[in-house]
């Protein structure tokens, strides 16, 4: 069995071998990685139980696969180059011998302070160096690490600690962001004031302005690693033994704290990093995302590094200073595949296309695409102009309880086709289900997606809740994981996520899936960018309610003939059926720090309905809910 997808007929092969012999595929796969111990068996399972145990008593520390085997061949090889949020400070090199003595002092600092196998470490930090050390500390001694996205709010960092009673906490003095300073030592302080499960406190400094320092509690992390060694002998961890809880964003109810643990989350992103990117030795890898979601942790931390790969850790945004910031990055480094969101792109593409033109980019060999479903004018735009159409793109179809990658293009040998995330990577059993609970079969259909076999890096249980786990993904199709999404398959065969099932809206008996009604607006030439949802109707049931937003410059449009030609769009690509009933301008959607669009608060104000919209401090535009309730139709 080949660690590597070489051509069309390997997948094929590789993939018919997957369904036919999964215990096998698996066992060659994971014999790639190093094990102190072999397992005793590849897989047990029960589908109804939600529980699932891979390569179990097989034992490893996955930092060992991250670092230390690499050190013969590569220590001097660069990890991460630390591309800083100003463009006039120099970027940072670090080597893989150096990552692994910052990550061993580390881990013997948390070590010191009481740190052990099984306990949870909270990481709430900007992107830079420190948090994959921190990350990787923590999984050296065996403590979960659980990271929160270093642009929550107060309340919402203090509801995680609670949730998974994490012991210690490492943070910084501040962050950067575009031209802005942000205080994350104070947010900080304002959490522990309700949690009482954190002893200590690490500070990083990166902004050295002034902090607080809590006496008996805080640290700063500079001193202590002063007094620590440089070596520190990993904790042997069996493959089911805990890795980290990551929270989803919580747009609904109690943010959900998904637990991945050890050896198959190794070896699945360990497998789909090299297959899906095709990375190469001296290639130079770039996921924009950060560490504070799934992304982060599957493709800019442990899937690189257990590769071997050099990747570009980047600190800033892309528009400060300006809006050629992503792309000066890829020149300055030779970046060879280049990973973002759409939205990342939507909002880029509204730009001068001179930003992007001042640069080469003629290092780039494979375009990525992360998050949440691209638009065709999105996937247009960069595959012309950022990949001047020589360099695939590989829509990634996955989720935070996933652990990594299952649907995707694989570069040179699956056929692109805009906006579908095309054929399930090898492992990996797709399904459509239809109202009935039945499997749709043939192609040229639509259903619910979900997973009717398992694969190494699915989520063990939400923590501390395993029957909302159960409840949540295993219920609603026996015998399944439901994913939440719908989707369809196209006559080759190729997958099409249309978005959230509760995204899917019946109109007059007809289920129309929002992201295609949503492609067809963002088609227009003035618009850039759209949600779609449904409120009651006294005839149809459901009706359309459509928020958009102008491109940057558009004015004094006028909004009726441009609401017509809206629906015009809509009619020609989809259909009479799918019309908006009301179009609201608006100046931008409600989004979460990691860009999905909060629909939850729309379709209450679309219903009318202002009397709760939760929790909104965690958007990253909060201010703009007032002013879309305000305006509403």
């Amino acid at each position: 069995m080949s660690y590597n997808i070489n051509d069309q007929l390997d997948y094929q092969s590789s993939y018919e071998n997957s369904l036919n012999n999964p215990e096998e595929f698996w066992h060659a796969i994971a014999n790639n990685f190093w094990w102190k111990k072999p397992w005793e068996y590849v897989l047990k399972y029960s589908m109804s139980e939600a529980q699932f145990s891979w390569f179990k008593e097989g034992k490893t520390n996955i930092t060992v696969n991250c670092l230390d085997r690499h050190l013969e061949k590569k220590g001097s090889k660069t990890a991460f180059i630390f591309e800083p949020n100003d463009s006039g400070q120099d970027s940072e090199h670090i080597t893989y011998i150096d990552l692994y003595s910052r990550v061993c002092k580390l881990a013997n600092v948390l070590r010191k302070y009481g740190i052990k196998k099984g306990d949870r470490v909270c990481i709430y930090l900007p992107m830079i160096p420190e948090l994959t050390v921190s990350v990787l500390a923590c999984a050296r001694i065996g403590a979960i690490h659980s990271v929160v996205f270093a642009g929550f709010s107060s309340g919402a960092l203090a509801s995680r600690i609670d949730d998974c009673s994490a012991k210690l906490v490492i943070t910084s003095d501040g962050a950067f962001r575009g031209n802005k300073l942000i205080d994350l030592k104070s947010i900080v302080d304002e959490s522990l004031r309700s949690c009482s499960s954190v002893e200590k406190v690490l500070v990083v400094e990166r902004t050295f302005q002034n902090i607080s320092i809590v006496e008996g509690r805080d640290l700063l992390l500079r001193r202590e690693l002063d007094l620590v060694e440089e070596n520190c002998e990993p904790e042997l961890m069996d493959a089911e033994d805990p890795l980290f809880i990551l929270y989803t964003s919580g747009s609904t109810g109690k943010p959900k704290g998904m637990m991945h643990t050890t050896g198959g989350y190794m070896v699945y992103v360990g497998y789909t990093f090299q297959n899906v990117f095709q990375y190469r030795e001296n290639d130079i890898y770039w996921c924009t995302a950060d560490v504070g979601w799934i992304t982060g942790h599957s493709y800019i931390v442990y899937g690189p590094l257990l590769n071997g790969a050099t990747s570009v850790l980047f600190e800033g945004i892309p528009s400060f200073p300006d809006f050629g910031r992503f792309w000066e990055v890829i020149d300055k480094h030779k970046v060879t595949q280049f990973y973002t969101a759409p939205t990342a792109i939507r909002s880029l593409a509204k730009e001068s296309l001179s930003w992007v033109n001042k640069y080469s980019l003629t290092s780039l060999k494979i375009l990525g695409s992360v998050g949440e479903p691209i638009n065709d004018e999105a996937w247009t735009w960069y595959f012309e102009n950022i990949g001047k159409k020589n360099c695939p793109i590989v829509d990634t179809w996955w989720q935070t309880e996933t652990g990594g990658i299952l649907i995707s293009p694989l570069p040179g040998i699956t056929k692109l086709k805009p906006t579908f995330a095309t054929l399930p990577l090898p492992g990996v059993q797709p399904v459509l289900m239809d109202e009935n609970r039945r499997e749709v079969s043939g192609n040229d259909v639509s259903g619910n997606l979900c997973i009717k076999f398992p694969w190494p890096s699915i989520a063990r249980s939400i923590w501390g809740d395993h029957n909302r786990y159960k409840e949540t993904y295993f219920t609603a199709y026996p015998g399944y994981y439901f994913t939440g999404d719908g989707a369809m398959r196209d006559e080759e065969g190729n997958y099409r996520i249309t978005g959230r099932v509760d995204d899917v809206i019946i109109v007059s008996g007809h289920n129309l899936g929002t992201a295609p009604i949503e492609d067809a607006i963002n088609e227009h030439p003035l618009i850039a960018e759209s949600a779609v949802v449904g409120f009651p109707h006294d005839v149809k049931g459901n009706a359309l309610y459509g928020f958009v937003s102008f491109k940057d410059g558009v004015e004094n449009s006028d909004l009726k003939t441009l609401k017509n030609e809206i629906n015009q769009f809509i009619s020609g690509q989809i259909g009479p059926i799918a019309k908006l009933d009301k179009i609201q301008f608006v100046s931008s959607l409600p989004k979460t720090r990691s860009g999905k669009i909060m629909r939850r608060i729309l379709r209450k104000i679309a219903e009318g309905d202002f009397s709760n919209f939760g929790d909104i401090s965690t958007l990253l535009n909060p201010e703009v809910v007032e002013e879309i309730k305000n305006n509403s139709l």
